[in-house]
């Protein structure tokens, strides 16, 4: 039977932390972190300390200190930047044609973000890491890129075509467009991998931020491309399944919807990459990104390009570049996703060993059908309740399973330790729900297996 309520029980007494072994090709990174052992019968190092000072004055910290502060002005900063690049794609297509464009980009952002949910749903990442990216895409990368797009544009008009306003226009999409729009989208996985790299934790993670945020991107940008050609066919009296709204929804929504995403995918991959490179000289790493956002730009290129070479140009360019690219990224994140849960076998090999979880856990939380199976009983035989402390405690044990192959592959960090007991205890605080029902489903997935033919 699964408790009634809540438990919070202690952990095992003085429970040995498995030993991180260096991966073989860091060598130099030889150190290997001591096993969290607490010792309640010893007495803080601070016991026998004198009094501090009855009035020892109290430094303020700094304001910016304060996550509080930090994330209000993030969040302040991307609704700004909605607002303005909202208010531009309104003064260039107008009321009527926002709201159309509005509503048909919408389209395709339910499936396209459903899809990249699902690839991170061994490991989710915070939702407000996701949120983040999804913003930054649709507020501040287009605002960025509808501006200097422009300016540069203008400028090569000026300077570089002369007075052709068609060669200007080639060159803005096929060259300029690409080189300013990548690196923007690709900055909100460069902002979480510094600053989040804790949560990064490999090739996955880079493809589903930079999918979030070249959707958000492609969401933004369809409704000015949809609401323009709105305006036009207003203005021409078009309508129907001729009218340019019509041709326009079709090649970026039906045809393409993907397109954005793939682009800036190779730059994610990248930095999954580097995320796992034993290496940790920053050159190599700078340099796997770099190659990756370059092949992005360049596929960007080739997909705008193909916009001038008619419609024979535009569907040799669709079948020979963007389905291969396509199918070939979409193997690699589902191949990507099966190894990263594969991996949990190994790297939580240890902590059952020393008891932190029962001998067939490991096996069981490297099935994706065994993990499925564990909720769907735990919500069957104890509610709702039990269903996500079970979701918890996996998302918990693959967690702790990365943060130990990060340790392999990398050398520990300083707050190995640290972490490692951190993640543990909070996996106790669910075990008296999964445990049980990873083990029934287990053995539920054996007996099926064993009468398959």
């Amino acid at each position: 039977m699964y408790p009634s309520r809540h438990p919070c029980p202690p952990p095992p007494p003085q429970p040995p932390f498995p030993a991180c072994e260096p991966c073989p090709h860091a060598a130099a990174y030889t150190h290997t972190p001591d096993p969290y052992t607490p010792a309640p019968e010893t007495p803080p190092p601070h016991a026998d300390a004198p009094e501090p000072p009855a009035h020892r004055p109290r430094r303020r910290p700094a304001l910016w200190r304060s996550r509080t502060v930090r994330a209000l002005a993030l969040v302040s900063l991307l609704a700004l930047c909605g607002v303005i690049i909202l208010a531009i794609v309104r003064r260039h297509t107008g009321t009527e044609g926002f709201l159309v464009g509005l509503g048909l980009a919408v389209f395709p952002v339910p499936p396209l973000i459903a899809a990249l949910c699902w690839l991170d749903h061994i490991e989710p990442e915070p939702w407000r890491h996701l949120a983040f990216a999804f913003a930054w895409g649709a507020c501040a990368a287009t605002l960025v890129a509808i501006l200097a797009n422009g300016f540069v544009t203008d400028w090569v008009a000026a300077n570089v075509v002369g007075e052709s306003p068609s060669d200007a226009q080639t060159w803005g999409s096929t060259i300029i467009a690409p080189v300013v729009e990548e690196p923007v989208k690709a900055a909100a996985v460069l902002l979480l991998y510094r600053f989040r790299r804790r949560d990064f934790d490999g090739i996955t993670d880079g493809l589903v931020l930079a999918g979030l945020s070249a959707t958000g991107f492609a969401f933004t940008e369809n409704i000015l491309y949809l609401g323009r050609a709105f305006g036009e066919d207003q203005s021409m009296g078009h309508s129907g399944l001729h009218s340019l709204t019509a041709g326009t929804f079709f090649i970026r929504i039906v045809v393409s919807p993907f397109a954005h995403p793939l682009f800036t995918m190779l730059t994610g991959l990248a930095f999954g990459i580097a995320a796992n490179r034993p290496d940790r000289r920053r050159t190599t790493r700078a340099a796997i990104v770099l190659l990756g956002l370059l092949t992005a730009v360049l596929l960007h290129a080739i997909w705008n390009g193909a916009t001038i070479l008619g419609d024979l140009g535009f569907l040799t360019v669709y079948g020979l570049f963007m389905v291969p690219v396509f199918l070939t990224i979409a193997w690699l994140a589902i191949w990507s996703r099966g190894q990263e849960l594969l991996s949990l076998r190994s790297y939580l090999a240890p902590y059952a060993t020393t008891g932190w979880l029962t001998p067939t856990e490991p096996a069981a939380l490297s099935s994706h059908r065994t993990r499925t199976l564990a909720r769907r009983i735990a919500r069957r035989t104890q509610g709702p309740t039990a269903a996500r402390a079970v979701t918890e405690y996996t998302a918990l044990a693959t967690t702790l399973s990365f943060h130990r192959r990060r340790a392999h592959l990398m050398g520990p960090t300083s707050d190995f330790s640290t972490r490692e007991r951190e993640l543990l205890l909070h996996l106790w605080r669910y075990r008296p729900w999964a445990q049980e029902a990873l083990a029934e489903a287990a053995l539920t997935e054996a007996e099926a297996s064993t009468d398959r033919p």
